[in-house]
């Protein structure tokens, strides 16, 4: 099978936890080291030779749309409600084409190897599923609280399992789609589609090499430019 291609940008949040750093535009438009967010992660996608890419789109959709006007890209409207990552990525399919994809939030910066090449080059056809993870402590950014653990063999275990590990998702993964067909909710989370993989045994994680940021609250500006210059990136 070839390695995945199709890319997903997750775009569409309210971003809430940023306060009045959103009361006028989308959080994809936030600067980080005097870039908006989003052209962080279309970097990515960019040095990875990924496509087609889609964004989707719902809060303040039309600042991000012509901030991304004559680009390559691919704009999943979500306009009557915003439909989470779930539903989101289902509703973006048609765009995205069969076989696996890859998604990445626009929420964080990196620093180190590629997030995506690292995930294309570790994907294989036992998973349906592959998450980038970092260890709690060396997440940037985010609550000292693990999303999950790792077997010896790289499953995910969710719950995370007491005495391992814990390591953070970092918002760059690899999917098998054809689950989410099944999901009859219109609006729901990814997490409803992680679950269904960690039962069957099929979501795997890989820990990126390099550095993380989440940006979802403002202290995390000041982190993520804090990261970026530490690592020569601006």
């Amino acid at each position: 099978m070839r390695p995945p291609r199709a890319l997903m940008l997750f775009a569409a949040g309210f971003g809430t936890r940023m306060g009045p750093l959103t009361a006028d535009r989308p959080k994809p438009l936030i600067p980080v080291a005097g870039r908006p967010l989003i052209d962080h992660a279309l970097d990515i996608a960019e040095a990875a030779g990924v496509a087609p890419i889609v964004v989707n789109l719902h809060y303040r959709g039309e600042q991000l749309a012509d901030h991304l006007f004559g680009r390559d890209l691919r704009l999943s409207w979500e306009r009557e409600e915003i439909l989470e990552t779930g539903g989101g990525l289902k509703q973006a399919l048609p765009l995205l084409g069969d076989g696996p994809v890859l998604t990445l939030n626009t929420d964080a910066v990196w620093t180190g190897a590629n997030p995506l090449s690292e995930l294309i080059s570790r994907w294989s056809d036992d998973m349906d599923g592959l998450l980038l993870l970092l260890p709690v402590e060396q997440a940037t950014g985010h609550a000292p609280k693990p999303d999950f653990t790792l077997a010896d063999d790289g499953r995910i275990q969710h719950p995370p399992v007491a005495g391992r590990p814990g390591y953070v998702y970092l918002g760059a993964q690899i999917l098998r789609t054809e689950q989410l067909l099944e999901i009859s909710e219109r609006s729901f989370s990814i997490w409803l589609l992680w679950r269904g993989m960690v039962e069957a045994g099929r979501l795997f994680g890989m820990v990126h090499d390099g550095g993380w940021c989440d940006v979802g609250h403002p202290d995390g500006i000041v982190d993520a430019e804090a990261l970026l210059a530490a690592s020569g990136h601006v």
